[in-house]
């Protein structure tokens, strides 16, 4: 499965987590620690709903950038 994940640049730190699974969150120190700590989040996080019998959510979220003048 293939879920989105939104990251945010702070200004001391990363953060990032997944829509399709709440609670599913992570900082970290940059891009790519978020990025490695997100992917052990999110499995850690399904096989927490599988080992409680739970579904799997089905990853619905989506993204779009929107352009705007700012002048």
């Amino acid at each position: 499965m293939k879920y989105m994940v939104v990251i945010e640049e702070g200004p001391t730190s990363w953060g990032a987590y997944v829509p399709d699974l709440p609670g599913c969150v992570v900082a970290g120190e940059s891009r790519q620690e978020v990025m490695d700590l997100i992917h052990e989040a999110i499995e850690f996080h399904l096989d927490g709903l599988k080992e409680d019998g739970e579904p799997l959510p089905a990853p619905h979220s989506s993204s779009e950038f929107v352009e705007v003048s700012t002048a």
